[in-house]
């Protein structure tokens, strides 16, 4: 189904449908210019007509209007038209809007949506409306026409511009992958903005095209660098290894000019400051100390040596989240330092035990020339601060929200303050690892430069709503001093609701769970876009192990280059993914939450809720990673989180 204008020889392709199908989808809808953003509108007149009438019989008993504070001449400068206005003028709840999801112009719904929310007109404008026009007016290539032609040429999303045929067939032929890096009006308008005055952060929710914002700004500025730039002039960066080579994989995508290509470096932090540190001591190898296990007994060994009164995860999350996250080297800076976050008081004599353990524990690191990881940033950032120049003229950042201070004083360190400097992706509904950050204290100044995306174009509504309901209200910190809210995020896609349903034992969920991803691969899903997310990678390792007894190829997550098969990891390693398929196998009582890692109550209750937080997170990525299908299987008793589900079954 492609709309072609009434002058010139170009098309647009709206939709696919079988030959019948697509006759009858043409002859009840229509297209239209939004007044406002001047883009493309698609509309079903019947299906208006019909819910005007419903609407209208249910208004005579119903005297609540959702949009009564907004006038209509406020509602005709955000975009809603003489056609729609009287519609929305009978409707008495959000639950009634929702219901037009699908027979209102997609742009006057998500305007309408936003007003429901709570957003005002003045941030609609500027976050919907201006996001679509500004796009238009920044390709620079627009035809001289007005109206359906001069739109058409600058529609994004989803709908595609194509000059012939061979054009149109080419596009439906490509992966799933190359869909990744095109961009909605609201993340077009973030990406390629000519310049920035400082850093810039841009939120949203899961599926919001934060990666795909962080993408494209990577391009914009490589491409925009001068001849002489050397290679490696733009950083493109994240928390981990896995995470850092999907970004290279779909900047490869983005990117076919290997001249700009060389200009973007993507690496971890962590790998990143080990390199620095590694370069300053000219090439001589650090001992790092990675696994936390073997870290918690250092510190337990520590306190009962000393006697001092600390459990041995208190005394390692205060190092992490005081000491180090405020870089603070000494007794004195400690018995003065904030303790924000941290729920139990401590007065000067306890801070001055717990110091001498501080020393001991930093001491025995020295001495044995071994490093952690935050250390190591810690290390690499005062490094750099010394030198005249810096590694990189743009920094980009993706999945910020999990990032400690010692690894954004890194980050800082890497370029010198100015335009463009710094431009950070994240959501702080999805921070699994307990960092908490204040950005303008660590010397990134974002206010005036945040933007936020408010439209999932990943994952279904149904699968979105479930998921989001897991977060019973919670409302994170947006590392700015404020919070960060979901008010006004929606989906624009429609599917199945997620299958939640539990199992006697472990073996029959097992079982169950084969099964399905056989039904789905027989459906025609491919290996590869099926992820199985879970909280022990032992599971994880007999689900594998239960697939290829039945001649089904798996990868596990991490442990080497990714291969063919289904992806099975840990929720930690699902991260950054996306599936057309998501089972998330696992979710029994004591494992999520799980109990090692909570912060017990009597030790310190304010931790203990972070914790619980920092679980409930893990959980709510795993299932948003789900583009169409989610699965969520427990045996045994479920998990509390799984509560609400459970109960409205």
């Amino acid at each position: 189904m492609v709309l072609k204008a009434d002058q010139g020889d170009s098309y647009l392709l709206l939709k696919v449908l079988p030959h019948d199908k697509a006759n009858d989808w043409a002859c009840k809808h229509r297209a239209s210019v939004n007044t406002a953003t001047q883009g493309v509108e698609i509309r079903n007149d019947i299906a208006l007509e019909r819910a005007t009438e419903s609407l209208k019989a249910l208004a005579s008993g119903e005297s609540r209007r959702l949009f009564a504070r907004h006038s209509d001449k406020v509602l005709r400068r955000l975009g809603i038209d003489e056609e729609i206005l009287p519609i929305i003028r009978l409707l008495p709840d959000e639950a009634h809007l929702e219901a037009l999801h699908r027979v209102l112009p997609e742009q006057q719904f998500d305007v309408l949506l936003g007003l429901a929310s709570g957003l005002e007109p003045d941030e609609i404008d500027r976050e919907i409306v201006q996001a679509y026009a500004r796009t238009a007016a920044g390709d620079g290539d627009a035809p001289p026409e007005s109206g359906l032609v001069s739109a058409m040429a600058h529609a994004r999303g989803r709908v595609a511009l194509v000059s012939g045929p061979e054009e149109l067939l080419e596009i439906l032929e490509r992966p799933f992958d190359t869909w990744r890096i095109f961009l909605h009006p609201a993340q077009h308008r973030v990406a390629y903005r000519d310049s920035y005055g400082g850093p810039v952060r841009v939120t949203g929710g899961p599926g919001t095209g934060k990666t795909v914002v962080a993408l494209h700004r990577a391009h914009h500025l490589a491409h925009r660098l001068p001849p002489d730039a050397p290679d490696g002039s733009v950083l493109l960066t994240t928390y981990t290894r896995d995470l850092a080579a999907e970004l290279e994989r779909c900047l490869a995508l983005l990117i076919t000019d290997e001249r700009i290509r060389a200009k973007v470096r993507v690496v971890n932090v962590d790998a990143l400051a080990n390199e620095t540190l590694r370069r300053a001591r000219a090439g001589a190898p650090l001992k790092l100390v990675v696994d936390q296990r073997e870290i918690i007994s250092r510190w337990g060994r520590i306190a009962h040596r000393l006697g001092v009164d600390f459990t041995d995860v208190f005394l390692d999350q205060e190092w992490r989240q005081v000491v180090l996250a405020q870089a603070i080297t000494g007794p004195e800076q400690y018995l003065k330092a904030a303790r924000t976050g941290r729920g139990t008081a401590l007065g000067p004599l306890k801070r001055a035990q717990l110091w001498r353990a501080v020393a001991a524990f930093e001491e025995q690191l020295r001495q044995s020339g071994e490093w952690t990881f935050l250390q190591v940033c810690a290390q690499a950032a005062r490094q750099l601060e010394s030198l005249e120049s810096r590694p990189f003229r743009h920094v980009v950042v993706d999945e910020a929200q999990d990032l400690h201070p010692a690894q954004w004083r890194f980050l800082r360190a890497l370029v010198a303050p100015g335009p463009d400097d710094l431009f950070l992706a994240g959501d702080t509904h999805q921070r699994i690892y307990g960092n908490k950050v204040s950005l303008r204290s660590l010397g990134i100044q974002v206010a005036g430069r945040s933007s936020r995306l408010r439209i999932n174009y990943r994952t279904t509504h149904e699968i979105l709503t479930w998921s989001a309901s897991l977060l019973t209200g919670e409302r994170p910190d947006d590392m700015d001093g404020g919070e960060e809210s979901l008010a006004g995020y929606h989906s624009t896609l429609h599917g199945s609701h997620p299958d939640v349903r539990g199992y006697p034992a472990r073996g029959e969920e097992i079982q169950a769970l084969v099964a399905r991803i056989s039904e789905w691969i027989t459906s025609g899903v491919s290996p590869e876009d099926i992820g199985v997310a879970v909280r022990f990678v032992q599971l994880g390792r007999d689900i594998a192990q239960a697939l290829e007894q039945t001649g089904t190829q798996v990868c596990l997550l991490g442990t080497g280059p990714l291969g063919p098969g289904v992806r099975i990891g840990s929720m930690h390693r699902m991260k950054g993914l996306e599936f057309r398929c998501v089972a998330v196998a696992g979710v029994n009582d004591g494992v999520v939450p799980m109990r090692g890692a909570l912060t017990p109550v009597d030790s310190d209750l304010q931790q203990h809720q972070e914790d619980l937080n920092g679980e409930l997170n893990l959980l709510f990525v795993a299932c948003t990673r789900a583009r169409e299908v989610l699965r969520v299987s427990w045996h045994g008793t479920p998990s509390i989180f799984l509560k609400p589900a459970v109960s409205g079954r």
